[in-house]
């Protein structure tokens, strides 16, 4: 991967192209998007129940979050102030507007946002210097995402980000899709998605740089992606593998101790599917078992407790504090390849190596 260029979106510069991957609960914060930002990478905070620490947490769960949204990108700029630091947020929250509200507010260089299909974030922007990227997973997703930003909002991307299907966590296809792309089948989508992006690139005669996300676990998933035309590369698992990385150190182990077989589709409460480590939680829940919610925190917009198989806030929380065997443990498909745990930087240097 000789020479590869800088990120640019719009008018922020990234020197190494690596978007860090935005992980929730509590697994990507301040401090990890704050260190993969002061490598020259680009560091994402996950809002998903972002200010589960927070002592009113229970009590007061929307101002918790969105007073921890502030305080974790502080935390981030104090150890980066120069660096590119933004968020992800999920469509599927039930707060989206006023998280997405709150991520600009507080200074977000970029939001990330998927689970879900963004077609209102233009609008939550507007006015701000904020960039905005969607998370699409098939060429008809971002045909729906880019059309109606155009139609509605007379503007269009700023990044897009194509995550495909060997990510961790919710996942933008069905069971069937899962089970059938092929590395080549999936290459084909990538292709597809990125002549829609060029679409509305020249339309706007702008360029929206692509980044590709999903399985980049190694310098050789990464030279895969700028293969094809990728200006950049997303990552989220390789993180977690890191020193500075937010979760637990539990959480950290648990991917070092996954086999191959240990990875496995489980259905989310967002009504996803979602990619996780096979633990004695998951196995009761696809045994049938329901763990019945403690308390609804109000987190998702499609969510009865009355119905769901579990709380999706509970056990990832279970997960960010160590409580391992109690925990929804989100993965990507390579997740078993882990070896050790590293420093942001030798995870940067080991996807790009010295290039950049």
């Amino acid at each position: 991967m000789k020479g590869l260029p800088e990120l640019v979106i719009g008018d922020l510069k990234v020197k190494r192209p690596v978007i860090q991957g935005g992980m929730g609960v509590g697994v990507s914060l301040g401090q990890l998007a704050g260190a993969v930002a002061k490598e020259g990478g680009v560091g994402i905070i996950s809002t998903a129940q972002i200010g589960f620490r927070e002592p009113d947490f229970e009590t007061n769960t929307r101002a918790a979050n969105i007073r921890a949204i502030g305080s974790e990108f502080q935390r981030a700029r104090e150890t980066a102030p120069d660096g590119v630091i933004g968020f992800n947020i999920m469509v599927a929250l039930k707060d989206y507007d006023e998280h997405v509200k709150a991520a600009v507010d507080a200074g977000a260089d970029l939001i990330v946002s998927g689970a879900g299909l963004p077609i209102e974030l233009p609008g939550l922007v507007e006015g701000s210097s904020t960039k905005i990227a969607p998370i699409v997973s098939t060429e008809k997703s971002a045909k729906v995402i880019l059309k109606y930003w155009d139609k509605k909002f007379s503007r269009t991307a700023d990044l897009v980000v194509i995550e495909g299907p060997k990510a961790g966590g919710h996942l933008g296809f069905d069971r069937e899709q899962l089970e059938t792309y092929t590395q080549e089948s999936y290459d084909n989508e990538i292709e597809r998605i990125m002549a829609v992006v060029r679409k509305y690139a020249q339309k706007y005669q702008v360029y929206i740089p692509v980044a590709v996300a999903g399985g980049i676990s190694d310098k050789d998933a990464a030279e895969h992606a700028f293969s094809l035309g990728a200006d950049a590369v997303q990552a989220a698992t390789r993180f977690v593998m890191t020193w500075e990385c937010d979760a637990d150190l539990s959480y950290k182990q648990s991917y070092l101790n996954a086999k191959k077989e240990d990875v496995i589709l489980v259905k989310s409460p967002v009504g996803m599917p979602g990619r996780a480590i096979k633990n004695p939680f998951i196995s009761h829940v696809m045994a049938g078992e329901r763990v019945k919610p403690k308390r609804c925190l109000g987190c998702l917009k499609n969510c009865n407790p009355a119905e769901v198989p579990y709380c999706i806030t509970e056990a990832l929380i279970k997960a960010a504090k160590g409580e391992i065997g109690e925990a929804l443990l989100f993965c990507g498909a390579d997740v078993w390849k882990a070896e050790k745990i590293e420093t942001v930087k030798e995870v940067i240097d080991s996807l790009l190596g010295d290039c950049v």
